[in-house]
């Protein structure tokens, strides 16, 4: 069975300030944000709620979407977000 991948966006609060990342282990990755326990961006803007989640086979692949996600204009990321979870609900309760 493949490794699975994830590319993820996380956000501060509904439109608030967003993250894009990839990781290989979801849940600890988020657990690890929650937790302030990554230093940087999402620990100084306080990025927390799971918003956005998509699974891949190849961590190729995953990076090459985040990647393309990482250069998406921020109003056609808030509407992929809205798309799927319209009421910005935090995902990680889920994983």
């Amino acid at each position: 069975m493949p490794d699975r991948c994830h590319v993820y966006i996380l956000a501060s609060q509904r439109n608030g300030t967003l993250y894009v990342g990839v990781t290989s282990n979801l849940a600890g990755r988020i657990a690890a944000h929650k937790a302030k326990a990554v230093p940087g961006f999402t620990k100084q803007y306080n990025v927390h709620m799971l918003v956005h989640v998509e699974e891949y086979t190849s961590i190729h692949e995953a990076r090459a979407r985040e990647h393309a996600l990482k250069r998406w204009r921020r109003v056609w990321k808030l509407e992929l977000i809205e798309k799927d979870n319209p009421t910005w609900k935090d995902l990680s309760g889920e994983l």
